[in-house]
C-alpha cells in the first residue's frame, strides 16, 4: 500500500497562510469561553478526560476537539484554526516560522510519556519481539512470523495502523529510518479502535495504538478493547534471555525507563493572551491535571505534588 505524506507546511504556504483569527475577538479567559483544539487521533481517550475534568470544574469553559491524524493536526494549529494542538512533538523549524510571520505566539509544553502499544489477537501465540526485529520487519528483510525467533506461527506479517499520517506510523518509520513504504504490508483502519478491532480478528497482524486507548482500568470501552487482545513485550537487547529483559507500555516500565518505543506527549499554544487554553496548561503541569494522566495510565512529566502533613502529639 501506498502512503502518501502531506507536505503540510507547502500547504498552508500555498493556500496563502489563512488565517481563520479563532482568537480573535474572543473574549475567553481561564474560566470561560469557547476554542477550539486539535488533536491526534491516538490521544483520544487522554484528551478527551483531561477536557472534561476541566469542563467539569469551569462549566462555562468549552473545548471543541477534533480529532485528526497528527500532522493535519499541526495544519490546524499552523492556520489559526485551532488554538492548541496535542501532539507527539514539538513543532519544526518551518513551522515556527509560519506562525512568525503571521505575529503569533508559541508555546510548548511537554506533558506526558506515552508508550505506542504493539498488538496482537488472542489467538496469536507470540506476544514478545525485539528491536531488532521489528527494524527486519520495517526493513523489508522480514515478512513472515516464521522468521521471528521463537515463533510459533507461520504466515505473512500485516503491520496495521490508525492512518496514514498518524504519529504512531510516523515515529515508527522515523525509528527505523523508512524513506519508501510502498513495499511493506501497511494497512490503514482509520482509527485506533479500528486497529483494535482489526488485529482482534486477525492473526497475522501486529497493530500500533497510543497506549491510553487500553491503558484506563476504570473504563468501560478500555474493558471492551482489550479483550481476546495481547500486548506484545518489546526488548532493545538483541538476545534476550528472560522474560525481565522486555518491557511494556504500561505505567510502569515506561516511567523506568524499560520500555523501547515511548514518546512524549505536548500542548503546543498560539494563545496571545491569557486565556482559556492557558488555563487547560496550568491545569495539567501544575494542578491535578497530573492525577487525570496517571488514571490513564500514562506518566505525567510533572508529577502531581502531595504533600503530607505530619503532626506529632505527646502526652503530658
Amino acid at each position: 500500500m501506498k502512503i502518501k505524506k502531506l507536505f503540510w507546511v507547502s500547504l498552508v504556504v500555498a493556500s496563502g497562510l489563512v488565517w481563520y483569527g479563532c482568537t480573535s475577538g474572543n473574549l475567553d479567559n481561564p474560566r470561560q469561553g469557547t476554542i477550539n483544539v486539535s488533536v491526534d487521533e491516538s490521544f483520544r481517550p487522554l484528551v478527551k478526560s483531561l477536557t472534561h475534568a476541566y469542563e467539569g470544574i469551569y462549566p462555562d469553559a468549552h473545548f471543541n476537539v477534533s480529532y485528526l491524524p497528527e500532522q493535519e493536526a499541526v495544519i490546524s494549529l499552523l492556520r489559526d484554526s485551532s488554538r492548541l494542538a496535542f501532539t507527539s512533538r514539538e513543532l519544526n523549524e518551518n513551522e515556527r516560522e509560519v506562525i512568525k510571520q503571521q505575529d503569533g505566539k508559541l508555546t510548548e509544553q511537554k506533558i506526558a510519556i506515552d508508550g505506542i502499544a504493539l498488538i496482537t489477537g488472542k489467538a496469536n501465540q507470540d506476544s514478545l519481539i525485539t528491536i531488532k526485529e521489528l527494524e527486519g520487519i520495517f526493513s523489508g528483510r522480514i515478512k513472515d512470523w516464521s522468521q521471528l525467533k521463537g515463533s510459533s506461527q507461520t504466515g505473512p506479517i500485516t503491520l496495521v495502523f490508525d492512518h496514514a499520517n498518524s504519529s504512531n506510523l510516523d515515529y515508527m518509520l522515523k525509528r527505523f529510518g523508512v524513506q519508501d513504504v510502498t513495499k511493506l504490508p501497511i494497512y490503514t483502519a482509520e482509527s485506533n479502535e479500528n486497529v483494535i478491532k482489526h488485529v482482534r480478528d486477525n492473526r497475522s497482524s501486529i497493530g500500533f495504538i497510543g497506549v491510553s486507548w487500553i491503558s484506563d482500568g476504570d473504563a468501560t470501552l478500555t474493558s471492551e478493547l482489550s479483550k481476546n487482545m495481547r500486548v506484545m513485550g518489546v526488548s532493545d537487547k538483541e538476545n534476550p534471555t528472560s522474560i525481565q529483559d522486555y518491557g511494556q507500555p504500561f505505567q510502569r516500565d515506561l516511567r523506568k525507563g524499560n520500555y523501547p518505543l515511548a514518546r512524549f506527549i505536548y500542548i503546543i499554544s498560539r494563545e496571545g493572551y491569557s486565556g482559556l487554553g492557558g488555563g487547560l496548561m496550568t491545569y495539567i503541569a501544575r494542578d491535578v491535571g497530573g492525577l487525570v494522566i496517571e488514571k490513564m495510565g500514562l506518566v505525567p512529566t510533572i508529577p502531581y505534588p502531595r504533600d503530607v502533613e505530619m503532626q506529632t502529639k505527646q502526652n503530658f
